[in-house]
């Protein structure tokens, strides 16, 4: 019998993305139960009862609840190895970590919804500053992953097979896009991203094609 799953997430959320992206890369059946930022349903006392940090996504697993984005992939490649999304050399698997956590560590959580609410409120920032702040950050992270890119990557961010790079990279581009941030300089990241992008698997965990999604 296979195990259930149930992913909670947010359709426009980076890291429900990334791991909407890894589910169906695997072909891990999953049901989904959105949680709405917007309207606050994260900090909801059931919500946090799942992940008491009150982000998304949670994912419930045989295993128990799981939480932070990039420990549920590292699960997923240990409990579904196949097919894997980490090269089997021990360097190349480091150099794929690398890439994942230069988005998810030093990008995405500056952009994030409830850090982009405190810029605004209560420090007072205007929304042009604000959209400064994301293209700043975004363009900081994208031009090491540019070169990374450059030195590991073939038709995606590392060699010729979707890895969590690529799961990581694919919902920040998109951020980048929805910020109109300009990635002109990173010809490299936009040409691996567009490849991942149109790979079946990926293309189902846009956020315009989710449950929640607001309508077209």
């Amino acid at each position: 019998m296979s195990e259930a799953l149930v992913l909670h997430g947010y359709w426009r959320s980076g890291t429900s993305y990334r791991t909407r992206i890894a589910l169906n890369i695997k072909a891990v059946a999953y049901e989904q139960a959105p949680v709405d930022l917007r309207a606050g349903e994260q900090r909801s006392e059931a919500f946090r009862a799942l992940n008491p940090q009150g982000l998304v996504p949670a994912l419930e697993t045989a295993d128990g609840v799981l939480t932070q984005s990039s420990a549920i992939l590292e699960w997923l490649e240990e409990r579904h190895p196949e097919p894997p999304l980490l090269p089997e050399a021990p360097g190349e698997r480091a150099i794929v970590r690398a890439m994942a956590m230069a988005v998810a560590c030093d990008i995405h959580p500056l952009g994030n919804l409830r850090v982009l609410k405190y810029l605004k409120q209560p420090l007072g920032h205007e929304q042009p500053a604000i959209d400064s702040w994301i293209a700043h950050w975004i363009g900081e992270g994208f031009a090491a992953i540019e070169t990374m890119i450059a030195r590991h990557g073939g038709r995606f961010a590392f060699g010729d097979s979707l890895t969590i790079a690529d799961c990581h990279l694919v919902p920040q581009f998109y951020a980048a896009q929805r910020y109109s941030v300009d990635c002109s300089a990173y010809p490299r990241l936009i040409e691996s991203a567009r490849n991942a992008m149109a790979e079946e698997p990926v293309r189902r965990a846009h956020p315009d094609y989710q449950p929640d999604a607001d309508p077209a």
